[in-house]
């Protein structure tokens, strides 16, 4: 590897949307779990 490759590291935009997807799932999961509590109690 060279001195002057670049950083094996994604740009900041890449970060912020691969943060915003892993925010964007728990949030999906959170509401399927609360639709099925829902839909089971009636």
């Amino acid at each position: 590897m060279l001195w002057s490759d670049p950083e094996n590291e994604p740009p900041k935009e890449l970060r912020a949307m691969q943060a915003m997807l892993r925010r964007l799932g728990v949030l999906l999961a959170l509401a399927m779990i609360l639709a099925m509590i829902v839909t089971g109690l009636r």
